[in-house]
């Protein structure tokens, strides 16, 4: 297997994802830069790319509010990528026939460690929701002979897989917090500088520039929210995919393994 199919698709590596989120938005900054006009409302808006700055202002381009949350985001839809593959992954195992699924057959005693060794290198403690599922329940079944104990262990393990699963968003969820919170800090440090600007004892205020500053601070937490919102959207939809295929891969076992068990084989 070519080892960059590996590290980014087949069962893509965090670091690997990482270092793309970077350079695909260093690559988005970059050419957004080349195509909108310095001080234009948009490259106002979306990079905070003026013409030229106002006074004392803190950011030298492009090391602005608004390309750090394009950064987290890309950074963010990197990982939902990372989880959008391992869902893919445990809804193709589903479809591999692990188990027999004819309606006539009753699993016996014998039966079951073939199975199991069919199964068991399909598992780890990251990815085979199902083939880990299947061979905890004929590791009981074999030591118990109980279906009733079965089924416990079943369902014990598909809470813990849920909760393995809601954890495994943690980033995601801290990502989808610090963009609107960048956003906050940028509008923050925007009207501060637009209130420096007023000089109590002048005649004249710079009331262009203090418009200006007071509109950079705005388009941060625009930007912050449009993008918080893109990443919250995309992060659900693959949530629900990969519980999805817990619950299926609980219902696959309970319907073909634990449901074809004769204890008295």
């Amino acid at each position: 297997m070519n080892p960059l199919y590996a590290l980014l698709w087949d069962r893509p590596r965090a670091w690997a994802i990482l270092l793309l989120a970077v350079l695909v938005s260093v690559l988005f900054i970059g050419v957004l830069s080349q195509l909108l006009t310095p001080g234009g409302a948009a490259a106002l808006v979306i990079l905070d790319y003026q013409g030229t700055p106002p006074p004392n202002y803190p950011f030298l381009y492009p090391f602005t509010i608004q390309n750090l949350t394009h950064l987290l985001l890309f950074l963010g839809l990197g990982e939902v990528f990372r989880r959008w593959r391992a869902a893919a992954h445990e809804r193709a195992l589903l479809a591999q026939g692990l188990l027999p699924e004819e309606y006539s057959v009753v699993l016996q005693s014998h039966d079951l460690p073939p199975i199991r060794a069919r199964v068991a290198p399909l598992h780890d403690g990251e990815r085979g929701f199902l083939p880990g599922l299947i061979d905890l329940c004929i590791l009981q079944f074999l030591a118990s002979r109980s279906v009733d104990q079965t089924v416990s262990v079943l369902n014990s393990s598909l809470e813990l897989l849920m909760h393995r699963v809601d954890l495994r968003y943690n980033l995601l969820r801290y990502l989808t917090w610090a963009i609107p919170t960048v956003g906050f800090i940028g509008t923050v440090i925007g009207i501060s500088l637009a209130l420096a600007m007023i000089d109590p004892s002048a005649g004249v205020q710079p009331l262009g520039e203090i418009a200006l500053a007071l509109g950079v601070s705005f388009y941060t937490t625009l930007v912050a929210l449009v993008e918080s919102a893109i990443l919250v959207f995309f992060m659900n939809l693959v949530q629900v995919r990969e519980e999805l295929a817990v619950n299926d891969a609980g219902h696959y076992t309970l319907t073909n393994l634990i449901n074809r068990l004769y204890a008295g084989g």
